[in-house]
């Protein structure tokens, strides 16, 4: 072995040493101070480019969800209505097996009848949300989920409500006569409302289910992003620590072999 003082390659190589345990110690600190495995490109590229595509899959899988919720608010809302307008129509049929008691006003039972069908008429013209207007208007809600489109017109023959405000509204029930009222054909009605009602069902059981493939999708999304960038908070420290404890040593090591050439002065004793 030649000693040399101008070049200290046992000193250099010490040092490298010393800068590589350094860094891998300060990777695992700053994991540890994160809670990330992944904290830059540069960590893993691959699996930051897959977990930031899973990120942003996961974001709309969570609107999408949201947008369930909103769907369902708006169904609940139309089958509260419609289910009200079924009741009412019960009570016009019962209306109308009273009118043959010849010992009830016929005249009182059509303006209550009249009265009925103005309400269910009210309701056809006054249910909405959030500006929405549900079971009249020519602007039918839609809701992106799970990557269809939902459109919710409940104003079209799609719903069985067309001709609802036409058969119970002021044109046909309000200005026409007491008989006329009395012997009004309340099935064609019924059997729209419960159609609408039918449908409202399906909708609700394709949500459901939308919305459970999407909790699961997510919860999985979760759980592959979770790999790919949390860090193993244990090992980590394990690293840490090795490292901590490397480090101390790498440094003794450097300043050891840093004094190593001092030997040649004996030489010159």
């Amino acid at each position: 072995m030649s000693f040399s003082v101008n070049t200290n390659l046992g000193a250099l190589k010490a040092y490298n040493a010393l800068v590589k345990v350094n860094a891998q110690t300060e990777k695992a600190q700053l994991r540890l101070a994160t809670q990330k495995r992944i904290n830059s490109v540069a960590d893993d590229t691959s699996g930051y480019s897959v977990g930031k595509k899973l990120e942003a899959e996961t974001m709309v899988k969570k609107a999408q969800l949201n947008n369930i919720s909103s769907a369902k608010n708006f169904l609940s809302t139309a089958e509260s209505a419609l289910l009200q307008i079924n009741d009412k129509l019960n009570q016009i049929k019962a209306k109308q097996v009273d009118a043959s008691d010849p010992l009830k006003d016929s005249a009182s039972i059509a303006k209550d009848i009249r009265t009925l069908a103005g309400e269910i008429s009210s309701i056809l013209g006054n249910t909405s949300i959030n500006g929405t207007n549900l079971l009249s208007s020519t602007t039918a809600p839609s809701f992106n989920v799970s990557g269809a489109t939902l459109t919710f017109d409940f104003s079209t023959s799609s719903l069985g409500v067309a001709s609802l405000e036409a058969a119970v509204g002021t044109t046909n029930l309000q200005s026409t006569t007491d008989s006329t009222v009395i012997a009004f054909d309340t099935a064609t009605v019924a059997g729209n409302v419960s159609a609408a009602l039918g449908r409202i069902g399906n909708l609700s059981q394709a949500l459901d289910s939308r919305e459970e493939f999407l909790t699961a999708a997510i919860a999985n999304n979760t759980a592959t992003i979770s790999s790919i960038f949390d860090a193993d908070v244990a090992m980590e420290q394990l690293n840490a620590t090795k490292g901590q404890i490397s480090s101390q040593i790498g440094t003794a090591m450097v300043a050891q072999m840093n004094s190593a050439p001092q030997q040649i002065l004996s030489l010159f004793r």
